[in-house]
């Protein structure tokens, strides 16, 4: 089969056209990770008439127990398809396992550490090929987790994002127990048991999440955890970032509290850093919850044109600039 890229291995799984949007869906094997099995599904949205002459690139990052239909319904129905219909070039990620990436060979022991080294990389080479741009990245909680730690490991260039927005997102959250190691070691051999967590069991979303993600995260949280691996920390190399960062919190959330938000984009060493959170004391007419920043009616009517302004200035309208909980650092 004829590949899609001259980079690694790349199939268009299929073109079709979705109400008034084209959607092409690419399938990569980047063979770049320890798992050679790894796969990726890659969605690219689009205006009809417009495929050889898209507009500024734009890469979604999906966050824990979901897929590419958070971006994108199947009536063709957000943030993705309003930023398509704008004249962006949308490509939706979806990440080992999840939508239309196949579980590969050892995805119980995937990990953000992964995601961050191998897979982002890999997306980010085969976008700038295509389009011969450095793309825009957003990221909704793990996804903008993920991004960061890609940023903070250097896994992601300069010349691999254009801009970075992050929703949702945030490691600073403090979780006490996980600092006395009887419960952390308890938790991971508890945790060791299983391959996965179910998102829909729990009620979390559609997909589910391989354990090492978990005992992942309980080494970041634990007495003497950072957020990194074993090579780098992530945390540190943050201050070395210089791409334009924009984040975004939510009043109403309850996961990843504001406060939290905001410390990661401080630790940014980029010039352009903006901070917005989403709640009446700033001009909304609700505040926010966590999946509600973005997946719902009033996100479409309020947020979802702040995403676009800032795509395209690199900036947070003016009418934002004096308000309490929006800032330039």
């Amino acid at each position: 089969m004829h590949s899609s890229s001259e980079l690694f291995p790349v199939a268009l799984m299929s073109a079709e056209f979705r109400n008034d949007l084209t959607e092409d869906v690419y399938r990569l094997k980047p063979g770049n990770s320890p798992d050679s099995t790894v796969e990726l599904a890659l969605t690219r949205l689009g205006l009809p008439g417009f495929e050889q002459a898209r507009g500024v690139p734009v890469i979604l990052l999906h966050g824990s127990f979901s897929n590419r239909r958070f971006w994108y319904s199947p009536k063709a129905i957000g943030l993705g398809a309003h930023l398509a219909r704008s004249g962006f070039d949308v490509w939706i990620a979806e990440m080992r396992g999840h939508g239309l990436s196949p579980r590969n060979q050892h995805y119980k022991a995937n990990r953000v550490s992964d995601y961050a080294r191998y897979d982002l990389p890999a997306i980010a080479a085969f976008v700038r090929e295509q389009t011969l741009q450095a793309p825009h990245w957003i990221g909704h909680s793990l996804g903008g987790t993920t991004l960061t730690a890609a940023l903070g490991g250097h896994y992601l260039s300069e010349q691999d994002a254009a801009s970075v927005a992050l929703f949702g997102s945030q490691i600073s959250r403090v979780y006490w127990p996980l600092k006395m190691p009887p419960v952390e070691w308890g938790g991971r051999l508890l945790l060791k048991r299983f391959a996965h967590i179910s998102g829909s069991r729990l009620k979390r979303g559609p997909e589910d999440e391989p354990i090492g993600l978990a005992l992942e995260s309980l080494r970041w949280h634990g007495l003497f955890g950072r957020f990194g691996d074993v090579e780098r920390d992530w945390w540190a190399g943050l201050a070395e970032v210089r791409v334009p960062v924009l984040a975004v919190s939510a009043e109403g959330d309850r996961q990843d509290p504001p406060w939290a938000c905001r410390k990661l984009l401080k630790q940014f060493g980029s010039a352009v850093r903006e901070y917005l959170c989403l709640g009446r004391k700033s001009g909304f007419t609700d505040d926010f919850g966590h999946v509600e920043m973005l997946v719902s009616k009033q996100a479409q009517r309020e947020v979802w044109p702040l995403v676009e302004h800032w795509l395209r200035q690199q900036c947070l309208p003016e009418a934002f600039s004096a308000l309490p909980d929006t800032a330039k650092l």
